[in-house]
């Protein structure tokens, strides 16, 4: 029993080092210091982190799944490139999806369930205020998909939420240096504070301005010059 405990705990460490790895990589991403496009070695990330490759491996192949980088052979992975295009679509594919829902959850909600949300609200507002892009993403995840599951369509919230992978923002660090990601955030507020009310068109018009106001930070942070971007120190366990 001795030897399976202890076996259990080094498994626990190993996944435990796995994301943390997964952690700082999509920071590094955000940050613009892995570069879209460019293929980057297991090794040669697990020099730059201070572990073996393995826990890199595994972490790269989680980003994977969620269609950040892509597995080149005999090289590492590639950093999952999105075109102007893409983005294109994919804010249009959103718009006619989240803006109708939000309008029929405004009209069939209870204000319980609304209001339940209201603490990720505030917190993609804190995120963003305190420079923490890994906890703003997240935040702003689950606020989207747990709002569009109001609508008691499980398969409409993996659909967005795979739009929502393949669109996920690259070198957002000077946009939120500048503060320009706070109006962005305070929008969920103002979107939940509108369906309480109950004014499903209001609602449906904030989400539809706030998705746009999301495609014009992912142009901003495009359009960001490659010198601008600092490579940062990458810390194991960072948000």
């Amino acid at each position: 029993m001795g030897e399976l405990k202890q076996q259990r705990h080094l498994i626990t460490a190993q996944e435990r080092l796995r994301d943390q790895v997964a952690n700082a990589l999509r920071a590094a991403l955000i940050a613009g210091e892995l570069r879209p496009g460019s293929v980057y070695s297991a090794p040669g990330l697990a020099a730059d982190f201070g572990v073996s490759a393995t826990p890199v491996r595994e972490a790269m192949l989680d980003l994977a799944r969620e269609g950040l980088v892509e597995p080149v052979r005999n090289k590492g992975f590639r950093i999952t490139e999105v075109s102007e295009r893409d983005l294109d679509q994919y804010t249009e594919i959103r718009a006619l999806i989240e803006v109708p829902v939000v309008g029929k959850v405004t009209r069939t909600a209870t204000r319980e369930e609304l209001e339940a949300l209201r603490p990720v609200a505030e917190e993609i507002v804190a995120t963003a205020r305190k420079h923490d892009l890994i906890g703003y993403l997240e935040a702003d995840r689950r606020f989207h998909l747990t709002l569009l599951g109001l609508a008691g369509n499980e398969r409409l919230v993996e659909t967005v939420g795979e739009l929502r992978k393949r669109s996920r923002l690259y070198g957002l660090n000077r946009l939120d240096e500048r503060n320009e990601l706070l109006p962005s955030a305070e929008e969920h507020v103002e979107l939940l504070d509108l369906m309480l009310t109950g004014d499903a068109e209001a609602a449906e018009a904030c989400m539809a301005r706030h998705l746009g106001h999301v495609r014009s930070l992912w142009a901003q942070a495009r359009d960001e010059p490659v010198e601008a971007r600092q490579p940062a120190a990458r810390k194991l366990g960072a948000r």
